[in-house]
C-alpha cells in the first residue's frame, strides 16, 4: 500500500529483457535501506526488489505489467518516481494508492499557470469500466505516475491536474510533455462504491 507521495525520481541504469519479463535496475539515494522482497512503487507500479548492489537495486516487471503500464517504454537515463510502501503508523499525506496501475494515459497539453503547471491527460474511455469506478471525478484523487493528485476539469476520457514547483522538480513531471505516456491508478474508494451500487 502506498500514499502517492514520491520519495525520489530515480534513474534507470540498466534494462534487461528476458522472455516476457523486463528487469529494471535503478540508482537511488536509499538503496542501502532496501532489502530483497521489499515492495517499491515505480511510476505507481508496485514491484519487488530482487537484487541489490552497493548503489543500485533491481526489480522485475512481467508481461502483463508491461502491457498495462509505461514501464516497457523506459530507456536508460529516464527518471522513475519511487515510493516505498506506507508505514501504518504514519500520516496519509496523499490518498490510498495500491500500486496496481489501471491503464495508461497520454499527456495532450502542458500550460504554465502563473508559477505552476497545468497538465491535461487523455485516456481510452470504456463505459463498462467506468461503471466499475475506472474514471475520474471533479476534485477527486488520481495517481499519475505514482503521484497523488487532485482532479480538475474531469471529463469522460480526460482530466487535468495542477503541479506546483516542488512536485515538478522532485518527480518526473518535469520530463512529461505532450505525447508522454503516463500510468493511471483510479481511486480505490470510487471502485468500491461503484461495485456496491451494482447490488443496490
Amino acid at each position: 500500500m502506498f500514499s502517492g507521495i514520491v520519495e525520489e525520481a530515480a534513474t534507470v541504469v540498466k534494462l534487461v529483457a528476458e522472455q516476457g519479463n523486463l528487469h529494471l535496475t535503478m540508482k537511488c539515494s536509499f538503496v542501502k535501506e532496501l532489502k530483497i522482497d521489499q515492495s517499491v512503487a515505480h511510476n505507481g507500479v508496485c514491484l519487488t526488489v530482487v537484487d541489490l548492489t552497493d548503489d543500485t537495486y533491481t526489480v522485475t516487471a512481467i508481461k502483463e505489467t508491461l502491457e498495462r503500464s509505461n514501464l516497457g517504454l523506459l530507456q536508460l537515463g529516464d527518471k522513475v518516481n519511487l515510493e516505498r510502501s506506507m508505514l501504518m503508523n504514519g500520516r496519509l499525506d496523499g490518498h490510498i494508492v495500491q500500486g496496481h496501475v489501471d491503464q495508461t494515459a497520454v499527456c495532450t497539453q502542458v500550460d504554465e499557470a502563473d508559477g505552476s503547471w497545468r497538465y491535461t491527460f487523455e485516456y481510452a474511455f470504456d463505459k463498462a469500466l467506468a461503471r466499475q469506478g475506472y474514471m475520474t471525478v471533479e476534485k477527486g484523487s488520481v495517481s499519475v505516475n505514482g503521484v497523488s493528485l487532485t482532479v480538475c476539469n474531469s471529463k469522460d476520457n480526460s482530466f487535468q491536474v495542477a503541479i506546483i514547483p516542488y512536485t515538478y522538480e522532485c518527480t518526473n513531471f518535469h520530463q512529461i510533455k505532450p505525447g508522454t505516456v503516463v500510468n493511471l491508478e483510479f481511486d480505490i474508494i470510487g471502485k468500491y462504491i461503484s461495485k456496491l451500487n451494482q447490488y443496490a
